[in-house]
């Protein structure tokens, strides 16, 4: 997970995620890195849009129903709707913040 977190700072930090700079933050972290792990990780980033895989991780848990609870679906259209509004207002301040507590 501290490899993926180091690409999340970096990318917080609005930092080039490649492998150096990977393997600097895992280093400041006092991380044993593994090169082949920074190697792998960094060319699996390479093409993905980060902020749009962060918008959609930060959306399926709100957008799954409660367990045993059955609404009718005019609810559960309001529901998402509502969903949508309180996504929408979580700010990238906001988001690295959590992350930040991550780190001390």
């Amino acid at each position: 997970m501290e490899y993926i977190y180091s690409a999340l700072l970096l990318h917080a930090a609005g930092k080039e995620i490649g492998e150096e700079s990977i393997s600097k933050v895992l280093k400041a972290a006092g991380v044993n890195v593994d090169a082949s792990r920074v190697k792998a990780l960094a060319a699996t980033l390479e093409d993905v849009d980060i902020d749009d895989a962060l918008a959609q991780a930060i959306a399926m848990p709100s957008a799954a129903p409660a367990a045993g609870a059955a609404a009718p679906a005019h609810a559960a259209g309001a529901a998402a709707e509502k969903a949508e509004e309180k996504e929408e207002e979580v700010s990238e301040e906001e988001a690295a913040a959590g992350l930040g507590a991550l780190f001390g």
